[in-house]
């Protein structure tokens, strides 16, 4: 016997650390990249087609040509994320967003811009963008291990809020140095974004998909309902942005109650984006902590208590620390949400599920700012929102007690 014969069996090489997996930092690449040409293409879009129309209705019209597609298709996009290589749909996702801002660039340089042409590619746009956000939410737990996922949840999600506060920002910069080649801009984001999917190198496609049929498209809603982790996670956000959103009333709290014009409006848009970044990246720095369980339901509590404050301040600068705050429990509910729904989902019904907790999020926003508007016209803007704030510290309390087994979750790596 050799001493070869006596070396123990080799073990497979540890993982490298989170900021070292190049697949993981070529996946937030492209996912921030595309974030931020999504919210830059809004504000050039909706500038333009204001400049042209000056009828705001066209606004809403360019939100809801970029929302109908995630609602009609999400089922069709979890098949297809759970069907195909998901690398792959998210490199042709990227190439459609080129070929609709090579359109609109196109569109805008006619001398009579047709409204109904924009919109048509902007439902082109919402197409894609409703089977890349259902791909990439299924890719992240192929691309690290378990006991990372937590601090992988954190850190893309910071970049992504990161995102969400730049695009606008750059766009409106782009937009005044630029005018329309601020289009141009946006093509290379989408390029970028592409170009970091392709370089990953991790083949991400599930093994031994289920045969085609309507049980397997529906497959994805019958596992949420089974999974009560799963369905506790999904339906407390729903609840809690739908009763809790506040955002769609910021111009009427700015205007009329708060008195700081549109300077002020901005500020406080932006406030609870860098709340959630600044929790996110903590987030990243620390192991996963215990009790996440409980930690959701008190972070909706807390959600909630600091839309109460913010519906009956009047000093400007309250305002903004509740909206801080709002952002920030926000975030540390994204951060368990995300991770226990990833972590508790089959690999081959991930896609799927996803779609269901995309298409859950964009809904509770638009349904949110409808609550908020709708019972504004009843009870007023402050009494609408500070309603809502009661109604979801509520949510928090019923959650806890109809969803034990969320409850009970410690340490997130540790969960399922």
């Amino acid at each position: 016997m050799t001493a070869a014969d006596d070396a123990p069996a080799s073990e497979p090489a540890p993982e490298p650390p989170l900021l070292r997996n190049r697949d993981f930092l070529l996946f937030v690449l492209c996912r921030t990249a595309n974030s931020m040409g999504v919210h830059a293409l809004t504000v050039a879009v909706g500038w333009h087609v204001y400049q042209i129309t000056g009828n705001p209705v066209d606004l809403g019209l360019i939100g809801l040509a970029q929302f109908l597609p995630a609602l009609t298709l999400f089922l069709v996009a979890g098949m297809v994320a759970d069907r195909f290589e998901r690398r792959g749909i998210v490199i042709i996702c990227n190439v459609v967003h080129v070929t609709a801002v090579a359109m609109l660039i196109w569109l805008f340089r006619a001398e009579t811009v047709s409204v109904a042409a924009v919109l048509a590619v902007l439902v082109l746009h919402g197409a894609a963008r409703s089977f890349f956000h259902t791909t990439t939410q299924a890719i992240l737990p192929n691309l690290v291990s378990k006991q990372v996922f937590p601090r992988a949840v954190a850190f893309a999600s910071s970049a992504n809020k990161g995102a969400q506060l730049l695009g606008p920002a750059i766009g409106g910069l782009v937009i005044a140095w630029l005018d329309k080649g601020a289009y141009t801009a946006i093509l290379i984001a989408f390029v970028v974004s592409g170009l970091a999917a392709a370089a990953i190198g991790r083949r991400i496609k599930v093994q031994a998909p289920e045969p085609f049929g309507l049980e397997t498209v529906i497959g994805g809603f019958h596992y949420v309902w089974r999974n009560k982790t799963v369905l506790g996670a999904i339906s407390i956000d729903l609840m809690a942005v739908m009763f809790g959103g506040v955002m769609g009333l910021l111009p009427v709290f700015a205007s009329d109650i708060l008195h700081v014009g549109p300077d002020g409006l901005g500020l406080m848009r932006a406030t609870p984006g860098a709340g959630s970044l600044i929790v996110g990246l903590i987030l990243t720095q620390i192991p996963p902590p215990g009790r996440m369980g409980p930690a959701l339901f008190i972070s909706v509590a807390i959600f909630g208590l600091s839309i109460v404050v913010f519906s009956l301040s009047t000093w400007f600068w309250l305002s903004i620390a509740a909206l801080a705050v709002y952002g920030a429990a926000d975030m540390i509910s994204v951060y368990v949400r995300q991770t226990l729904v990833q972590i508790a989902t089959p690999d081959h019904m991930r896609g799927r599920v996803s779609a269901i907790n995309s298409v859950s999020i964009n809904a509770s926003n638009e349904l949110g700012d409808f609550r908020a508007g709708i019972m504004a016209g009843g009870l007023g803007s402050v009494g609408a929102v500070l309603v809502g704030g009661v109604v979801t510290v509520g949510i928090a309390a019923a959650w806890c007690k109809m969803f034990p087994t969320i409850r009970r979750v410690n340490r997130l790596d540790e969960a399922m």
